[in-house]
């Protein structure tokens, strides 16, 4: 680390659980997002901020009106914009040093498993259970690290689905695919400001303890926020040894 470095992140080093070395390992780290969004948002920020060297952040949708209440990485002048370009834009006037890789897309089939493989960790910051099934197969496949966020109405959860651990559950295994779980979006249920926020900082949070080996991550347990109560609770979760995902995953690895 240069000397501009070595001040822009000196209350990350100041802290024994991180130090130099930790924030070395941040700096040579790749994470993907995709989603930038209510959850998106603030974890990219957090992220970028907190020196992650690369960052690649993938959604396909542009800048609306609505989006405002709550998605802080967009405001008035980038409206219309598309919300990777929007959100480069912040993380750049944050931190002009991270690299940020744009992708305007859907991420799906091959485009989605090669950039699952090209990161470190991945954050699922989306909203639809079919989208988040394919991220998790993505993960789960390329040996990597899921940190998975999700927030309505005034509910929300964290948790990281780490299949490199022996007994880590995978997303699957605590909502099977094909399961009839009823899709609820922000855009027909509401969802309270804050709340993404909070969900949005724990994935950074989550994600940048994984980049940098500290702490003990979500892995094997679910976070969740009832923010009108302002109640949190921490589950456990169970990896599930006939999961069509990650068991499957895991007999072909032993091979």
């Amino acid at each position: 680390m240069n000397d501009e470095q070595l001040l822009r992140y000196s209350r990350h080093i100041l802290l024994d659980e991180l130090g130099v070395d930790g924030q070395q390992r941040l700096l040579q780290s790749h994470a993907l997002i995709i989603g930038a969004g209510g959850l998106g948002c603030p974890a990219a920020l957090y992220l970028a901020s907190a020196g992650v060297g690369a960052i690649t952040l993938a959604d396909h949708d542009v800048v609306d009106l609505t989006n405002l209440q709550r998605q802080i990485a967009h405001d008035m002048t980038t409206l219309g914009l598309s919300k990777v370009a929007s959100a480069e834009r912040r993380m750049l006037a944050i931190n002009p040093d991270v690299h940020v890789v744009t992708l305007p897309e859907k991420l799906s089939g091959a485009a989605l498993d090669d950039a699952v493989a090209r990161a470190d960790v991945v954050l699922d910051c989306t909203d639809r259970f079919a989208v988040r099934h394919d991220i998790n197969r993505s993960c789960v496949r390329a040996g990597r690290p899921l940190v998975s966020g999700a927030a309505i109405r005034f509910d929300g959860q964290v948790s990281v689905f780490d299949t490199r651990r022996s007994l880590a559950p995978c997303y699957a295994c605590l909502y099977p695919d094909g399961d009839d779980f009823e899709e609820e979006r922000c855009a027909t249920m509401g969802v309270f400001a804050p709340l993404v926020g909070m969900v949005g900082t724990m994935q950074a949070a989550e994600a940048i303890k994984l980049l940098a080996g500290v702490g003990e991550p979500l892995s094997g347990r679910l976070l969740t926020i009832d923010a009108l109560g302002m109640n949190v609770m921490t589950l456990g979760i169970k990896r599930q040894a006939v999961c069509p995902v990650c068991a499957t995953q895991r007999a072909r690895r032993m091979d």
